[in-house]
Protein backbone atom coordinates (compact mmCIF):
# COMPACT_ATOMS: atom_id res chain seq x y z
CA UNK A 1 0.00 0.00 0.00
CA UNK A 2 1.29 3.32 -0.97
CA UNK A 3 1.88 6.06 1.94
CA UNK A 4 0.52 9.57 1.39
CA UNK A 5 -1.06 12.44 3.22
CA UNK A 6 -4.46 13.21 3.05
CA UNK A 7 -6.11 16.60 4.95
CA UNK A 8 -8.48 16.03 7.65
CA UNK A 9 -11.00 19.47 8.70
CA UNK A 10 -11.16 20.46 11.91
CA UNK A 11 -14.87 21.15 13.20
CA UNK A 12 -16.35 24.41 11.85
CA UNK A 13 -16.24 27.01 14.30
CA UNK A 14 -18.81 30.08 13.96
CA UNK A 15 -19.49 33.96 15.99
CA UNK A 16 -23.15 35.38 15.41
CA UNK A 17 -22.43 38.42 14.37
CA UNK A 18 -24.94 40.09 16.21
CA UNK A 19 -22.93 39.46 19.53
CA UNK A 20 -19.97 41.88 18.14
CA UNK A 21 -19.39 44.83 20.54
CA UNK A 22 -16.33 46.33 19.18
CA UNK A 23 -13.80 44.48 21.18
CA UNK A 24 -12.24 41.08 20.08
CA UNK A 25 -14.24 37.77 20.55
CA UNK A 26 -12.83 34.32 20.27
CA UNK A 27 -14.30 32.31 17.48
CA UNK A 28 -14.83 28.80 18.79
CA UNK A 29 -12.13 27.16 20.57
CA UNK A 30 -8.14 26.96 19.66
CA UNK A 31 -7.09 24.48 16.83
CA UNK A 32 -6.97 21.09 18.02
CA UNK A 33 -3.94 20.17 15.48
CA UNK A 34 -1.26 22.42 13.70
CA UNK A 35 -3.53 23.29 10.66
CA UNK A 36 -2.38 24.22 7.10
CA UNK A 37 -5.12 25.91 5.74
CA UNK A 38 -7.52 27.98 6.97
CA UNK A 39 -10.89 29.86 5.72
CA UNK A 40 -12.48 32.38 7.50
CA UNK A 41 -16.07 33.21 5.52
CA UNK A 42 -17.67 36.62 6.94
CA UNK A 43 -21.47 36.17 6.10
CA UNK A 44 -22.59 39.38 7.70
CA UNK A 45 -23.20 42.78 6.68
CA UNK A 46 -20.65 44.36 8.71
CA UNK A 47 -16.59 44.58 8.26
CA UNK A 48 -14.53 42.64 10.68
CA UNK A 49 -10.89 42.25 11.66
CA UNK A 50 -8.98 39.38 12.75
CA UNK A 51 -6.12 38.85 15.20
CA UNK A 52 -4.34 36.49 16.45
CA UNK A 53 -3.74 37.47 19.99
CA UNK A 54 -6.94 39.23 20.60
CA UNK A 55 -5.02 42.58 20.92
CA UNK A 56 -3.38 43.23 17.92
CA UNK A 57 -5.59 43.74 14.30
CA UNK A 58 -3.75 41.76 11.69
CA UNK A 59 -6.41 41.13 8.64
CA UNK A 60 -9.65 42.49 7.77
CA UNK A 61 -12.64 40.56 6.33
CA UNK A 62 -15.36 42.76 4.51
CA UNK A 63 -19.13 41.84 5.07
CA UNK A 64 -20.15 38.90 2.63
CA UNK A 65 -16.61 37.96 1.96
CA UNK A 66 -14.06 35.16 2.75
CA UNK A 67 -10.05 34.88 2.84
CA UNK A 68 -8.18 31.54 2.62
CA UNK A 69 -5.08 30.79 3.82
CA UNK A 70 -3.48 28.02 1.70
CA UNK A 71 -0.10 28.05 4.28
CA UNK A 72 1.32 24.49 3.19
CA UNK A 73 -1.14 21.60 2.22
CA UNK A 74 0.88 21.17 -0.87
CA UNK A 75 4.59 20.75 1.17
CA UNK A 76 3.86 17.61 3.19
CA UNK A 77 3.39 16.81 6.80
CA UNK A 78 6.91 17.65 7.77
CA UNK A 79 7.60 20.29 5.50
CA UNK A 80 6.52 24.66 4.93
CA UNK A 81 4.41 26.20 7.79
CA UNK A 82 1.60 25.80 9.85
CA UNK A 83 -0.25 27.58 12.02
CA UNK A 84 0.15 26.04 15.78
CA UNK A 85 -2.10 24.10 17.33
CA UNK A 86 -3.35 25.58 20.23
CA UNK A 87 -3.73 29.51 18.14
CA UNK A 88 -6.70 30.97 19.03
CA UNK A 89 -8.83 33.29 16.27
CA UNK A 90 -9.96 36.42 17.30
CA UNK A 91 -12.41 38.69 15.57
CA UNK A 92 -14.33 42.37 16.30
CA UNK A 93 -16.85 44.42 14.38
CA UNK A 94 -20.33 46.37 14.85
CA UNK A 95 -22.93 43.97 15.50
CA UNK A 96 -24.61 42.76 12.66
CA UNK A 97 -26.91 39.84 11.06
CA UNK A 98 -25.41 36.67 9.82
CA UNK A 99 -22.90 34.00 11.23
CA UNK A 100 -18.85 34.22 10.82
CA UNK A 101 -17.26 30.61 10.34
CA UNK A 102 -14.02 29.42 11.04
CA UNK A 103 -12.87 26.26 8.86
CA UNK A 104 -9.28 24.77 8.99
CA UNK A 105 -7.93 21.63 8.14
CA UNK A 106 -4.55 19.87 8.90
CA UNK A 107 -2.72 16.91 7.17
CA UNK A 108 -2.03 13.13 8.47
CA UNK A 109 -0.11 10.61 6.79
CA UNK A 110 -2.12 7.45 5.83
Amino acid sequence: MASGLRIIPEAMRSLDSATLTGSYQAIGTPLNYACCLIKVVNNSGSLITISWNGVTDHDIVPGGSFFLYDICSDAGAQRGLYISQGTQLWVKGTASTGLIYFVAFHTSEY
